[in-house]
């Protein structure tokens, strides 16, 4: 009996000059796309949201949930209303062009005051586990909000904000209005936030943070340094302390 031979198998074609560009020009509009539309990476750059978020955590914030219900569009596109505890990333309405994170204490129609440093919505105390106190000092305006004059805040409140604020208190409350959310940051000693600038308009939101991919050991400083020598600097220190300085253990955290 014969042996059949194996056919040899056709080499195969070489890739084409016009074929690789497209490749990568594809992988390349793929990813911008991810980076724009569904998430997008963001440095903490301050104390306010610790311990649930540390300066020098990295998120990737993602900006399709949250995004306006007239954005919607179709099933495809997963969409919810923010609702109460969530953390979001937002444009300051106070420094435009600034990122800021805070949680949400309260969404439109809520009724909020703090009585010695405890949070009152719609009348009832909120349990706050994740927030951090570490002075447990006292702050007449801070924590006694929105029965204190913002003269009290010593020049931290926005200069429009004492005018809106009277415009939407109602007895003690300030009741949040249509389009608009409160928020707060989970140390509220440190937390710059709408007791200082006011309401978070809807239109400013980007996302929300939904786990930790990189952690690096960062001064509560830095990113004050902006010119350009600070920042090759700190390049330069990361990579000089990349593996002793990284927070291996707050990696891959969901954030909640």
């Amino acid at each position: 009996m014969f042996k059949k031979t194996a056919k040899p198998k056709e080499p195969r074609p070489k890739e084409t000059w016009p074929e690789s560009i497209s490749g990568i020009a594809s992988v390349l509009v793929s990813g911008l796309f991810i980076i724009t539309f569904i998430v997008q990476a963001f440095e903490i750059p301050s104390r306010s949201m610790e311990d649930t978020l540390q300066i020098g955590d990295h998120v990737f914030v993602d900006r399709l949930t949250p995004m306006s219900r007239a954005s919607y569009i179709g099933p495809l596109v997963p969409y919810r209303e923010i609702k109460h505890g969530d953390i979001i990333v937002f444009l300051s309405p106070a420094e435009p062009g600034l990122h800021v994170v805070k949680r949400i204490i309260g969404i439109p129609g809520d009724r909020i005051h703090l009585r010695h440093g405890v949070v009152y919505r719609n009348g009832q105390a909120l349990n706050e586990p994740y927030v951090k106190l570490i002075r447990h000092d006292y702050d007449e305006y801070r924590d006694d909000f929105p029965s204190v004059s913002p003269a009290m805040a010593g020049g931290q409140v926005a200069f429009y904000w004492p005018l809106m604020m009277k415009e939407h208190i109602q007895g003690e409350d300030l009741v949040i209005p249509p389009g608009n959310y409160f928020g707060m940051g989970d140390d509220g000693e440190l937390s710059l936030d709408s007791r200082y600038w006011g309401f978070i308009p809807m239109e400013n939101v980007i996302g929300r943070p939904l786990f930790i991919y990189w952690s690096f050991d960062t001064p509560e400083d830095q990113y004050k340094l902006t010119s350009m020598g600070e920042r090759i600097k700190f390049v330069f220190h990361v990579l000089i302390h990349f593996f002793d300085k990284t927070q291996w253990r707050r990696m891959f955290h969901l954030v909640r």
